[in-house]
């Protein structure tokens, strides 16, 4: 047993809500690509005047304050709440140690059921996820001024973990003078982009790793603690064209359909928009998968977690498949087509 989670012992034995129950040795709940562990703690047996009741399941999060910092999902936490949506409730905190007791919202996620399901769940399953993103996007206009601002240096250092890690580190193929002013383009076509949007509540992770089916108030969202104030497309982009699970382009096009009728229906755009809507979320989308596959080959480089490279080459594939449509991603299509999609790094499976 390490140190850490002896500490985190401790702290549940003296937490007041958990004096009068019996429980077992809290279980690893889930992984994640930062610091943050997660464990799943059963209730055996309590009191009949305890706060809990035997049966009953809490998560703990365990975020180590040298790494992570708690304060941000309690804030969205309580937000995200406030407008509505499914998300873990904060029940006890200890910021010194790191430690947080949140409501627990199961362990079936959408990624996890997607593969096996009939067509008609999985799109309910979508359907779902979309009515609660443009409910976050509705009821969270004046929240979404209190988060950090998606601006333009936070877009371009996002993407420049797609030529520092995934290039310059795991390819070892680091652009040239050339190659660089090329990239310096599309990454400015791209910010513009990103920039020009309506800006609204941005989740920031919003994909089928993220969201839990449950029974009531599907789906149930994780991982918001990133959430800033940016454009209105990015987490609809993230979630239809996902890292972890492809679907047909004319099935996402559908759901894209009922996403914008919703953000019309609501006031938050107008129905001659679509196809700027279309072209603003497809560049969107492109920005989105440069920064996810430099980060799955940082998780690899920095912090040995070289699962996510298994990840890489679908992530690349939206972007070639996107790009086509628009000049002015020809050169950034032409160098994952000829140099990356068939590096022999990018074709060897891991783990």
């Amino acid at each position: 047993m390490n140190e850490r989670f002896q500490l985190m012992l401790d702290w549940l034995q003296k937490l007041p809500m958990l004096a009068d129950s019996l429980y077992d040795e809290p279980q690893p709940a889930s992984s994640d690509a930062s610091f943050r562990r997660y464990f799943r703690l059963v209730i055996k047996d309590a009191e009949r005047h305890a706060e809990v009741s035997a049966g009953q399941t809490f998560i703990i999060m365990d975020a180590p304050p040298t790494h992570e910092n708690c304060e941000p999902f309690i804030a969205v936490s309580a937000q995200l709440a406030e407008m509505g949506l499914n998300v873990p409730k904060v029940l006890a905190k200890d910021l010194s140690k790191g430690f947080l007791l949140l409501t627990d919202l199961g362990n079936t996620t959408y990624l996890s059921v997607l593969n096996s399901a009939e067509e008609s769940e999985v799109d309910r399953l979508y359907r779902d996820a979309l009515h609660a993103l443009v409910q976050l996007q509705a009821k969270g206009k004046q929240a979404a001024q209190q988060l950090p601002p998606y601006d333009a240096t936070l877009l371009n250092n996002e993407m420049n973990l797609f030529s520092d890690w995934l290039l310059g580190t795991h390819l070892e193929q680091p652009l040239s003078t050339l190659q660089q002013d090329d990239w310096q383009k599309v990454k400015e076509v791209l910010a513009a982009s990103a920039l020009a949007q309506p800006k609204t509540y941005v989740h920031r992770d919003y994909h089928s790793r993220n969201l839990m089916i449950t029974a009531k108030a599907n789906p149930g969202i994780l991982d918001f603690q990133d959430a800033v104030y940016g454009p209105l497309t990015y987490d609809a982009v993230s979630l239809l064209r996902d890292c972890y699970i492809a679907w047909p382009a004319e099935q996402v096009r559908e759901w894209q359909r009922f996403y914008f009728l919703q953000l019309c229906a609501r006031g938050l755009l107008c129905q001659d928009e679509w196809n700027g809507f279309l072209k603003a979320m497809d560049y969107m989308g492109i920005q989105r998968h440069l920064k996810a596959a430099g980060i799955f080959a940082r998780l690899d480089h920095r912090d040995g977690k070289d699962g996510y490279l298994n990840d890489i080459p679908q992530t690349l594939q939206y972007i070639v498949e996107v790009g086509r449509a628009y000049p002015e991603m020809k050169w950034l299509v032409n160098l994952i087509e000829s140099a990356m999609l068939p590096h022999p790094l990018l074709q060897k499976k891991v783990g």
